[in-house]
């Protein structure tokens, strides 16, 4: 389901959008702020996928909240509500998914609802796609002088041991003839996550997240006792990947 933040300082319009959004669609609404910088500290620690955002706010102005926005790793979508015509340039600079001027249309509304939605479903559909892909992959590993065919989806994690890479799964430990820079490089990034200069992981078998020196992690994984660790040079990557 698609999130949505509303920033809009008039009461009766941030109530009108709100019954909008409601009525025509199943987006869901997070938060609604009136303030610039409040909606910016709420945007540092959730995620969500549109920005209905109104210029004329107080604190941070629309405009310079979008700037930062489109700076984020994940860019929502910022559809700007305003009653000025003059910001149409700059926001489509900005790369503004829409610009709705008030007094704000039902139908115009409704529309732009369905697009939205429409875009969300196609790039769902396609990361489903990739996903059955990486479904049909395989990678040769060894054990006790045998090849064994193992699909991707099935390594947990890997460990760099010099020239040879440990692969575990549940069914135990395997080698990869390759470095573990070799076997990355094999594994789809949308699911696997290099934690450690000598570990990957694939990311949906992570179990626990412990707290760990230098602020750093320790994480358990499924059908594995050993803790794999999260580096300090990849500890922001790993809490972006993690949404902690």
């Amino acid at each position: 389901m698609l999130k949505a933040l509303i920033v809009e300082d008039e009461y009766l319009a941030r109530e009108e959008l709100t019954y909008l959004i409601q009525t025509h669609s199943h987006i869901q609404i997070e938060a609604a702020f009136e303030d610039g910088l409040e909606a910016f500290k709420f945007l540092q620690t959730n995620q969500v996928d549109i920005v209905f955002l109104d210029i004329n706010i107080p604190s941070i102005d629309g405009m310079l909240l979008a700037r930062n926005i489109s700076q984020f790793k994940h860019k929502p979508h910022i559809v700007f509500t305003t009653a000025y015509k003059d910001y149409a340039v700059d926001a489509f600079e900005l790369e503004a998914f829409d610009y709705l001027l008030k007094p704000i249309s039902e139908a115009r509304v409704k529309g732009l609802l369905a697009k939205l939605e429409q875009q969300h479903q196609a790039i769902y559909q396609q990361e489903q796609q990739a996903s059955a892909q990486v479904r049909h992959q395989t990678v040769n590993l060894m054990k006790d002088n045998r090849i064994v065919i193992t699909p991707i989806e099935d390594i947990d994690y890997a460990e760099a041991s010099e020239k040879i890479t440990k692969v575990y799964t549940a069914d135990g430990c395997f080698i990869a003839p390759m470095t573990i820079s070799e076997l990355v490089a094999k594994l789809p990034e949308s699911e696997f996550f290099r934690c450690h200069r000598s570990y990957c992981i694939n990311v949906a078998r992570v179990q626990e997240i412990i707290p760990w020196v230098n602020s750093t992690y320790l994480l358990k994984l499924q059908h594995h006792d050993q803790q794999v660790p999260v580096s300090r040079s990849n500890i922001k990557l790993f809490r972006e990947r993690m949404k902690l």
